[in-house]
């Protein structure tokens, strides 16, 4: 258990960049195989993932390419930190809304994709008007949770390893050779 453990938090970037990636696959995944168009708020929390994989990937390349024994930057385990922290943020300020607990701001009312040819077609009548999404509505729940309930959890999860590895103790830091 222990060397798993330092394996982890040695390099933390890595892992991290895997589960990110997984995650915003599984978002994808759910807008395109579940039909669950995302609203402004699901694309912010989507947002912070892909925030979270430039800063895995720079870290974890990196730390290969340079041999580096003593695993991935510290430094990019901080970053991570503060980036799942905002993913948690924005996620319990989703849930939030969901809930009815505080009432969510004008620019929660719809999502998707604008381009010139939809724009086109809906001034020429001829596209449906897309129904916008709201941030409020809960579109899917597992265990009582919403997709952002669960998106906070995880995130909360992420930030609190990312500051383990950024902490992680000198036994776990290789030596130089």
């Amino acid at each position: 258990m222990k060397q798993t453990y330092r394996l982890l938090t040695r390099w933390w970037t890595a892992f991290a960049l895997a589960i990110s990636l997984a995650m915003l696959g599984a978002a994808h995944a759910f807008e395109r195989f579940g039909d669950l168009a995302p609203c402004n708020l699901c694309l912010k929390q989507r947002e912070v993932y892909w925030g979270a994989v430039a800063i895995a990937l720079a870290a974890t390349l990196w730390a290969l390419l340079s041999r580096a024994s003593r695993g991935t930057p510290r430094i990019a385990a901080f970053l991570l930190a503060a980036v799942f922290t905002t993913g948690t943020i924005t996620a319990v300020f989703h849930m939030g809304g969901e809930m009815k607990w505080w009432e969510l701001p004008a620019t929660c009312m719809g999502g998707g994709d604008v381009s010139l040819e939809s724009l086109t077609a809906l001034a020429f009548g001829t596209a449906p008007a897309a129904k916008p999404v709201m941030c409020d509505a809960v579109t899917w729940q597992f265990l009582g949770l919403s997709m952002a309930g669960w998106n906070a959890l995880i995130s909360a999860g992420l930030a609190v390893f990312s500051l383990l590895a950024a902490k992680r103790p000198k036994d776990a830091r290789a030596p130089r050779s």
